[in-house]
């Protein structure tokens, strides 16, 4: 019952992980929409609209890997 627990427990914190590294992947978005827009000013709302677009489906993966933690945890934590 207590390896269960900790294996649960482990993959929770994979899950978590995961989430974590999108934090790296919006930063980089992040870091190339500024140095175009920096580097070509008249194209600044083109950029801002698509770095906003791709800093949300980079939150996405975020929020996946919270809800697979959060469902490990309760839904296979209960049964251990």
């Amino acid at each position: 019952m207590d390896i269960n627990l900790g294996l649960i427990a482990i993959a929770c914190s994979i899950c978590v992980a995961f989430g974590c590294l999108s934090a790296i992947g919006e930063g980089i978005i992040c870091a190339h929409a500024l140095d175009g827009m920096a580097r070509n000013p008249d194209m600044q709302k083109k950029l801002q609209s698509s770095m906003m677009i791709a800093v949300a489906l980079d939150e996405s993966t975020a929020i996946y890997c919270l809800i697979m933690a959060i469902l490990i945890l309760f839904v296979l934590g209960g049964r251990a």
